[in-house]
């Protein structure tokens, strides 16, 4: 009787508390697992093709806008989806202030799908995280990069360095800024800890954030991985906030 009985107690758990989408709150539909709806997840903006071997933006008629942010020691740019068209954005905000940390897996899945050139699948290290301010760490109880972070190392087959990077001091969030006044918030504003400096050193790291909008935040990191003996770095986030001149389907 124990699978009919375990049946008839998740049965009645579903009627009680039914399970809603973490980003929509709608009720996953029967046979739903996770905590973000079908729905919801065939809604992101995946960046179309083609796109960029280095910067992976999307290439149009035009230059490409993004390769000129990355410092030459940037190997490659990844991002899965758009921020800001589709749902891409409240899975996110879903994960990052609804406290939904079940989320993350199905977050790194499809950032999982995105394709990379051949050498940093055969240089690639270990996975770093964009480290959170101790303030909004302790408010938030996780940082979201982390999981991200680990969850992509562990189908990659490579170790994952949470704490490779640390904070110097408090900045503002990025989000009330300018792309000019991101620069200068985030600029030093980051080091290496000193238990990671002998693991980095000629390593070609993936620097693992949820979204990129000017790159600011990755590059300040990135820069202090290569000031301090990491060999490349290159960048992997779920979310890319488009840039001037490109057309997204909302």
């Amino acid at each position: 009787m124990r699978g009919p009985l375990k049946d008839v107690m998740r049965a009645a758990a579903d009627l009680l508390f039914p399970v809603t989408c973490a980003a929509c709150e709608r009720l996953l539909d029967a046979g739903e697992s996770g905590v973000i709806c079908g729905r919801c997840l065939l809604g992101v903006r995946e960046l179309p093709h083609p796109r960029c071997d280095r910067c992976g933006h999307p290439i149009g008629s035009y230059t490409c806008r993004w390769c000129p942010l990355l410092p030459a020691f940037v190997r490659a740019a990844r991002s899965f989806c758009w921020i800001g068209a589709g749902t891409g954005g409240d899975i996110v905000h879903a994960l990052k202030y609804g406290g939904w940390v079940r989320a993350a897996p199905a977050i790194a899945q499809r950032m999982q799908r995105v394709p990379w050139p051949r050498d940093v699948i055969e240089e690639r290290t270990a996975t770093v995280a964009v480290p959170l301010a101790l303030s909004r760490l302790r408010e938030r109880g996780f940082n979201q990069s982390v999981l991200l972070a680990g969850h992509l190392a562990s189908a990659w087959g490579i170790p994952s360095w949470p704490d490779a990077i640390e904070r110097t001091r408090a900045t503002r969030s990025q989000t009330e800024l300018t792309p000019a006044e991101r620069l200068g918030n985030v600029a030093g504003a980051f080091r290496v800890s000193r238990p990671a400096l002998s693991s980095i050193h000629g390593a070609h790291l993936i620097l693992v954030d949820d979204v990129v909008t000017t790159g600011a935040t990755l590059k300040a990191c990135a820069s202090a991985l290569f000031a301090s003996g990491a060999r490349t770095i290159s960048y992997m986030t779920f979310g890319r906030a488009p840039a001037s001149g490109d057309r997204v389907i909302p």
